[in-house]
């Protein structure tokens, strides 16, 4: 299922990562309510802070998201206090690329790449008539 958030230009993606997890409701193949809780998360090294993983954690999300460098380095000096590096499984990242070419075949729109609209609802509103005429089409 698709959950959009609107952002402001300067705003950074992940401090939205919350809200754009509790919008996903994923279908059940069988009856019953949608799940609210994703089986697994794939994101970019942008996403890799200690508050993401801590709300992954807690939600019991598995989640694919590549440690920093400078994370990484500053986990080794600490030596032993630093705790284990995060799980990271190379194949399940690479099919983080689908999540990429949905965002690029969104910006093949005009009015959602160049974003003329001044409220956020309004721009809201193209992005989502955006993604319902790529879903159409496939």
């Amino acid at each position: 299922m698709l959950s959009l958030v609107i952002t402001p230009g300067q705003c950074a993606d992940c401090t939205r990562f919350e809200a754009v997890l509790e919008g996903i409701r994923v279908p059940r193949l069988g009856c019953g309510r949608p799940r609210t809780k994703p089986d697994s998360v794939s994101a970019d090294k942008g996403y890799s802070n200690r508050r993401t993983r801590r709300y992954l954690r807690r939600r019991g999300i598995r989640h694919v998201i590549p440690e920093k460098r400078d994370q990484a380095a500053g986990r080794a000096r600490r030596g032993r206090a630093g705790g284990r590096p995060a799980g990271f499984d190379k194949h399940r990242y690479k099919k983080r690329n689908t999540v990429e070419r949905a965002i690029n075949k969104l910006k093949t729109f005009r009015a959602v790449a160049t974003r003329f609209d001044k409220r956020g609802y309004v721009y809201l509103g193209t992005v989502t008539a955006a993604a319902l005429v790529i879903w159409l089409r496939s």
